[in-house]
C-alpha cells in the first residue's frame, strides 16, 4: 500500500503572494552563479559566558545581542574604520573567531587556504577587547588549528607538522615537537584518513588548567603514497600524499602529554599500537584527567580509558561500532557532592540512545529509549539536570527537538506549535500534521551557556530555514530570520511541490521516498530520474530544506521530468539492524533496491517505464553505475559523478568498517564492483570525475573507462582538471558547467 504525504503549495497558504500570476522558470544561473535561492542565516553564533548574551560575526565585525530580546546591545569588535592595530598590517577579511574564557581576548582567523576537504591553514590575530588592538600572532607562516588556552594567556598551533605554543604577552614561539616531516611524522593534527573518516583534525587539546597539552603523534612513514598530477604549468606538478587503501598499512598513532613548565613530554602507555589500531577521540575531563577512545582494526571493538589505562567504557559488536556522535564529560552536583560522569550515545540496544556512566565505568542511566534514534545532544543543563536532544522519534524523515531529565523523566517535545509556525512564516490558515499540536520538519538548536535560552533553526521540505529565539521551556521570544524574501521567490517560482511517501519492495521492505513532479502529473507519461546515494547510515529522504539540487530538480520538473529519491537498505534513521544489514556485502542490497524502485515507478500510471534514469555522486555514483549495469533492462540512462568503482581502491577506515579486510572478504569486495560488469552496459552512460580528487581517486574512473572500452561500449566521459571530490570553485562557474553538462545529457538521453 502506497502512503503519500503531500506538503501543500506554500504560495497558496502564505500571506506573501496570494494566488500568484504566471510563475517564473528556474535557470542554472539562478542556482549556481546568481545564488537566487540562497537562504539567509545567522553567522558564527557564540554564546557569551553570562548566558544572557550571544555574538555573531559579519564582514564588518562581531556584534553582541541580548537573548532576552534578540536585540543588538553592542559592537564587540569592528574590523573596519580607523586602524587600531598593533604589530600588524591593515586587516584582511576575517573568517572565524573564538573568545577567551574571560572574554577579554578574541582569536580571529583570516586567509584560509585549504589542504584537504576539511582542513587548511590561516593567519591568526588576537583582539584585545579593552585596548581595542589587533595583534598578528606570527609572521613565520600560516598555522593550523590555532587555539586559545583556557586562561586566555597562550595559544597553541600546528605548523609544518609540528606543534607549538606561544605566550601572548611576549609572542615567543615554543616548539613542543621538532620531528614533524611531510609524509612521515605529524604532530598535533591528523592524517588524511582520520580527517575524512573519523572527522577529527584537531589533534591537540589544552588541559583545563592551561598547564598541559595532550596531542596526537602520527608516524605515517609506512603508509603508501598516492600521487596526483596538478595541471596548469609547462610541466604538471606531481602531488603525493599518504593514503591507506583497504588492507594497507595505517599510521602508527600515539597520545602524548606536554607540560609547559619544564617542557617535559610523556607518552600515554595505554596508546600502545600493538593491540589497538585507532584512536578516534580524546579529551580532558573537567577535573583534568585525560580520556581517550581506542578501536581495533575492524572497528567492532571500542574502549574508552583514562590516560593511565583505567577502563571507563567498552562496546563490541558482530558488525561494527560507530564512533559516538556525542561523547562528553560533565560535572553533576556542587561542592562535596560534585561528581564527574560520562555522557555518551550508543546503538547498543539497536537504536542510538543517550547513556550516563560514572567514572568507575558503571552505567548510571540509559536516559532515552525506544524504537527511534537520537541525532545529537546540543544542550546540557547541569544546574537543572536536563538534556536537550534531537531525534527521529516522529519518523525517520523528521528531526524533532526534546528536553528530558538526566534520570529519563519529564520528557517534553519542543517543536514549534502550529500557531507558532503560522506566525513565524506569516501563513494564512494552518498545516496538517500527524503529530499535532507540534509541527514536524528538521530542528536544530544552539543553546546559551547554562541553557536558559536557545536559538532554533527549523526547515522542512518546502519551507526555508527560519531562526527563532526561545527560552528554556520552548516559548517563542522572537523571530530572528524567516527568509521571507526566499519564501516569496519559492512562491514565484512554484517550487513548493516536494512529496513524501513509502513503497514496498518484492521482499516486503518498506522504503521512504520523496518526489518532485510536474504540476500536471497525471496528464501523460513522464520520464523519471532517480537520485541515489545509499551507503551505511546515510539519509537523503529527510523533511528538510534541499538547497541547490532541490531547485535543479524543480527545473527538471518544469521540463516534464519526475525526480525520485529513496533511502534503501543500509541507510540511516531506522536503527542499527536496518543500517548494518549490508555489512560485508556493500552494494548488493542497495542495487537491488534501486532496481526495485525503478520497477515500482514503471508500474505507476504517470511514469514512462522506458525512460527511467538514475544518477548519483560518490557512493551514489558507484550505485548509479552498478544499477545501470545490473539493471540494464530497466534503466535507460545513468550519470555517475566521482564514483568508487572498486572498494579495494578506497580508504581502509571506511571500507574495512563495512567490508572487513580484503583478504578475509574478497567476495564482498569483488562481487559488486562495477568493473566486473562493464560488458553489461546497454543504456546511456555519463561518467564524470575531477583529476584532483584526493578522496575518491581518479583511478576509479580511469579503470572504468578502460573496462568499458575493452568491452566495446559507447559512453560519455567528462573530466574536471585539478578539481577535488566536490568539483566546485567559489565563483560557481565549475558547478554551473557541471550541471549544464548533466542537464544536457538528461534532455538528450532520457
Amino acid at each position: 500500500m502506497k502512503k503519500l504525504l503531500v506538503f501543500m503549495t506554500v504560495a497558496v497558504m502564505m500571506g506573501i503572494g496570494g494566488a500568484s500570476a504566471q510563475k517564473q522558470n528556474i535557470t542554472l544561473e539562478d542556482i549556481w552563479t546568481k545564488r537566487t535561492f540562497s537562504p539567509r542565516g545567522i553567522g558564527a553564533l557564540r554564546s557569551m559566558q553570562d548566558g544572557e548574551h550571544y555574538c555573531t560575526m559579519s564582514r564588518t565585525g562581531i556584534a553582541k545581542y541580548s537573548y532576552a530580546t534578540g536585540e543588538k546591545v553592542a559592537d564587540v569588535c569592528l574590523f573596519g574604520g580607523p586602524a587600531m592595530q598593533k604589530k600588524a598590517k591593515p586587516l584582511p577579511p576575517m573568517e572565524g573567531y573564538e573568545f577567551s574564557q574571560d572574554e577579554q581576548k578574541i582569536l580571529l582567523s583570516s586567509g584560509f587556504e585549504p589542504l584537504y576537504r576539511h582542513s587548511g591553514v590561516s593567519d591568526y590575530y588576537i583582539y584585545d577587547v579593552k585596548e581595542k588592538t589587533f595583534t598578528k600572532i606570527s609572521n613565520n607562516g600560516k598555522q593550523r588549528l590555532t587555539t586559545l588556552s583556557p586562561d586566555g594567556t597562550k595559544v597553541a598551533f600546528v605548523r609544518d607538522n609540528n606543534l607549538y605554543w606561544m605566550d601572548l604577552e611576549s609572542l615567543e614561539e615554543h616548539a613542543i615537537t621538532t620531528d614533524g616531516k611531510l609524509n612521515e611524522v605529524i604532530n598535533g593534527t591528523t592524517d588524511w584518513v582520520y580527517e575524512e573518516e573519523f572527522s577529527i583534525t584537531h589533534g591537540f587539546q589544552w588541559s583545563p588548567d592551561s598547564k598541559r597539552i595532550a596531542y596526537m603523534r602520527f608516524d605515517e612513514s609506512q603508509v603508501k603514497e598516492y600521487n596526483m598530477q596538478m595541471w596548469g604549468g609547462l610541466y604538471p606538478q606531481d602531488y603525493r600524499f599518504k593514503y591507506p587503501k583497504a588492507g594497507e598499512d595505517n599510521s602508527t598513532v600515539e597520545l602524548w602529554i606536554y607540560a609547559l613548565e619544564g617542557g617535559k613530554k610523556e607518552r600515554c602507555a595505554a596508546t600502545d599500537k600493538q593491540t589497538w589500531e585507532y584512536i578516534p577521540r580524546f579529551q580532558w575531563t573537567p577535573g583534568g584527567t585525560l580520556a581517550f577512545m581506542r578501536m581495533n582494526r575492524l572497528q567492532n571493538h571500542m574502549q574508552i580509558l583514562t590516560g593511565d589505562g583505567k577502563m571507563l567504557y567498552e562496546e563490541q559488536c558482530g558488525t561494527y561500532v560507530d564512533v559516538p556522535d556525542t561523547w562528553q564529560f560533565i560535572t553533576v552536583g556542587k561542592g562535596k557532592k560534585a561528581k564527574e560522569q560520562m555522557l555518551i550515545t550508543s546503538e547498543r540496544d539497536g537504536y542510538r540512545h543517550i547513556y550516563l556512566y560514572d567514572m568507575q565505568g558503571t552505567l548510571v542511566k540509559q536516559v532515552t529509549s525506544g524504537d527511534w534514534e537520537v541525532c545529537d545532544v546540543p544542550g546540557i543543563d547541569l544546574k537543572n539536570q536536563k538534556l536537550y536532544y534531537t531525534s527521529r522519534e516522529h519518523g525517520a524523515i523528521d528531526k524533532s527537538l526534546f528536553v528530558i531529565g538526566f534520570d529519563g523523566s519529564k520528557k517534553q517535545c519542543l517543536n514549534h506549535q502550529i500557531s507558532e509556525i503560522n506566525s513565524i512564516y506569516n501563513i494564512i490558515g494552518s498545516f496538517y500534521t500527524t503529530y499535532a499540536p507540534y509541527f514536524t520538519g528538521t530542528y536544530n538548536a544552539t543553546f546559551s551557556n547554562g541553557c536558559k535560552y536557545y536559538i532554533c533553526t527549523f526547515s522542512n521540505a518546502n519551507m526555508p530555514p527560519a531562526y527563532t529565539l526561545h527560552n528554556a521551556q520552548g516559548k517563542l521570544l522572537k523571530v530572528l530570520q524567516n527568509n521571507a524574501e526566499l519564501q516569496q521567490k519559492m512562491a514565484d517560482y512554484g517550487t513548493q511541490q516536494k512529496r513524501f511517501g513509502t513503497f514496498k519492495t518484492s521482499t516486503g521492505t518498506e522504503l521512504n521516498y520523496y518526489m518532485i513532479a510536474p504540476k500536471e502529473l497525471n496528464t501523460k507519461k513522464h520520464p523519471v530520474l532517480i537520485y541515489v546515494y545509499g551507503g551505511p547510515g546515510n539519509q537523503q529522504v529527510t523533511n528538510s530544506y534541499g538547497y541547490s539540487d532541490y531547485y535543479w530538480y524543480h527545473m527538471l520538473a518544469e521540463q516534464g521530468y519526475v525526480v525520485f529519491c529513496f533511502d534503501g537498505r543500509g541507510t540511516g534513521g531506522r536503527g542499527s539492524d536496518f543500517k548494518k544489514q549490508t555489512y560485508r556485502d556493500l552494494g548488493r542490497m542497495e542495487c537491488e533496491d534501486a532496481i526495485e524502485a525503478a520497477r515500482w515507478l514503471g508500474s505507476q500510471e504517470w511514469a514512462d517505464k522506458d525512460r527511467i534514469g538514475i544518477w548519483g555522486w560518490s557512493f551514489g555514483g558507484y550505485l548509479s553505475t552498478l544499477s545501470i549495469l545490473k539493471g540494464n533492462d530497466v534503466f535507460k540512462s545513468a550519470i555517475a559523478v566521482a564514483p568508487v568503482m572498486n572498494w579495494r581502491y578506497y580508504d581502509n577506515i571506511y571500507t574495512e568498517r563495512f567490508l572487513a579486510l580484503p583478504k578475509d572478504n574478497a567476495k564482498g569486495y569483488d562481487d559488486n564492483s562495477p568493473l566486473n560488469f562493464a560488458d553489461r552496459l546497454q543504456g546511456n552512460y555519463l561518467l564524470i570525475h575531477g583529476t584532483g580528487d584526493d578522496n575518491v581517486h581518479f583511478q576509479n574512473s580511469a579503470e572504468m573507462v578502460d573496462k568499458l572500452q575493452q568491452a566495446g561500449k559507447h559512453f560519455e566521459f567528462q573530466i574536471y582538471p585539478n578539481k577535488n571530490h566536490s568539483i566546485y570553485d567559489y565563483t560557481g562557474q565549475t558547478r554551473l558547467n557541471l550541471y549544464q553538462l548533466m542537464t544536457d545529457f538528461i534532455l538528450r538521453k532520457l
